[in-house]
């Protein structure tokens, strides 16, 4: 095989070679007349045919990306001060980690654009088909081996069907086949590796341990398998933690309780997917619009979002937004120019902010909302609902207001605070994130100080803002095809 050149001004990190070759080969690939870009995805259909040197520097960076997944790489590729930006999905603790990263020696503000874990809840009510619920609470829960973000951690049934729904599970689970996922007749796949294997097996000899073990399907005695499992808890508040395997909590509720539930599921901090079987459109609406969660379905699974039908992403401790496959996606990955900013004396008082953030509370109502395209049978429906308002830092007054006005124009909610004190950015509450256009030195401490917050992670912006910064993306998928039963009824009996 042909040696593949190494430019001159490849990167060393840690003396490691296969960073350094990694950042070379990235470099490479990754250069301006690259047929495979940003630009040509947004406004051309690109048929490439790269040369003999290109196709060997590809298969080079997959065999490199292939042998480096131990965390070294993504480590100093998101220390690295020339990263423009970070695309992550993982957890929600390593996506913190990248974020204090980048914060310390990365372009304080480049964007980190992070999709992360779940909490993901589903609710059955008494009007739910319990054949329809059982099979969605199966995909949801066990497909895929429970490994994907979206899966479904915590079934909420009313306790007038409860018995009868558990049952029917239960049923269904014994015809699972675990196995080989190359096998079209396998159901559940193993886990990702032996490690992830032990850490469930110890989560459900826990629970096992304390009799709230409901069901457990045995597992092949070879390979990294966890049988289906689902365990009693009283609530998804007793949950500190997501565990990513085919593991599936129950809890139960009271046909007065639906508030409750979507309480304890916002109280969480998380928001990627929640799952919703009622045969009720005044329901659908109602939990609808309590729910602070990036992707609600309706009468179906809640897996398998589609591109440019389900645009995915949560909010909170689930991600940052924009969703992908969303319409504002594709402008996070470019940067505008940073407007001209003044230098002024002015103070803000931590006092002051704290007193404008309480007075300026964004709307729980969506200002907008797009009709996606699916197919016949299927309603996807894209919401657009102001962030918690946006500090404006300035650094002068006249700078502040430029971003509060750029801000308010896509629909946001903005505060004008310039010479704020960086430490502030700690401890004050409310707020979604921060806009900066001053020297770099202000940036990093302003960076650092939002890094170190708990919690969701808030960007710095330190360009003009897209779309996606003043709004969260909320979408909701419903079969339609699912109702079943006199509906009209239904709703005269609901409300009656």
């Amino acid at each position: 095989m042909q040696a593949v050149p190494t430019p001159a001004h490849a990167l060393e990190i840690n003396g490691d070679t296969p960073t350094l070759r990694l950042f070379a080969l990235l470099e490479v690939i990754a250069s301006k007349d690259q047929y495979f870009s940003l630009q040509g995805l947004a406004d051309a259909t690109a048929l490439p045919k790269p040369t003999l040197h290109r196709m060997l520097q590809q298969l080079e960076s997959a065999s490199l990306l292939e042998r480096s997944g131990d965390g070294q790489v993504g480590a100093a590729l998101t220390r690295d001060p020339r990263v423009n930006g970070v695309a992550f999905t993982g957890s929600t603790e390593v996506a913190l980690l990248i974020r204090a990263a980048m914060a310390e020696q990365a372009d304080p503000t480049a964007p980190l654009i992070a999709e992360t874990g779940g909490l993901n809840a589903m609710m059955v009510d008494s009007t739910a088909l319990p054949e329809q619920a059982v099979r969605d609470v199966l995909a949801s829960s066990f497909q895929s081996a429970g490994q994907r973000c979206s899966a479904l951690r915590c079934l909420y049934l009313q306790e007038d069907v409860a018995d009868h729904t558990l049952d029917m599970l239960y049923g269904a689970m014994d015809e699972l086949v675990l196995g080989d996922p190359a096998d079209l007749f396998t159901d559940v796949g193993p886990v990702i590796d032996a490690e992830a294997k032990a850490a469930i097996a110890e989560y459900i000899a826990k629970a096992r341990a304390e009799g709230r073990i409901l069901k457990e399907m045995p597992a092949p005695h070879s390979g990294t398998f966890i049988g289906p499992t689902v365990i009693r808890v009283s609530g998804i508040e007793e949950m500190t933690r997501e565990i990513f395997g085919p593991v599936l909590h129950v809890a139960t509720f009271k046909a007065g309780e639906i508030d409750r539930v979507v309480q304890a599921v916002n109280a969480t901090g998380y928001g990627l997917t929640f799952g919703l079987h009622t045969r009720i459109d005044d329901r659908v609406q109602a939990v609808v619009d309590a729910l602070r969660v990036g992707n609600t379905y309706v009468n179906r699974n809640q897996i398998g979002a589609v591109v440019g039908s389900q645009p995915f992403g949560g909010e909170g401790l689930s991600g940052t937004g924009p969703k992908a496959g969303g319409p504002d996606y594709l402008a996070r990955f470019t940067r505008p120019a940073t407007p001209a900013a003044g230098q002024d004396d002015r103070q803000c008082p931590e006092a002051e902010a704290a007193a404008a953030l309480r007075l300026d509370r964004a709307t729980a109502h969506p200002a907008e909302a797009l009709v996606l395209p699916g197919p016949t049978g299927e309603s996807n429906r894209l919401s657009f609902v102001p962030r918690a308002p946006l500090l404006c830092l300035g650094p002068s007054a006249a700078t502040a207001l430029q971003q509060a006005e750029a801000i308010r124009a896509l629909g946001g909610h903005a505060v004008e605070v310039p010479g704020l004190d960086p430490s502030a950015l700690t401890r004050l509450t409310g707020f979604s994130g921060a806009l900066w256009w001053g020297d770099t030195d202000g940036a990093r401490a302003r960076a650092r100080a939002l890094a170190a917050r708990k919690g969701p992670i808030l960007p710095l912006i330190g360009t003009l803002p897209d779309k996606a910064h003043a709004m969260l993306e909320r979408h909701v998928c419903i079969d339609t095809t699912a109702s079943g039963g006199n509906a009209q009824l239904l709703a005269e009996v609901s409300n009656g």
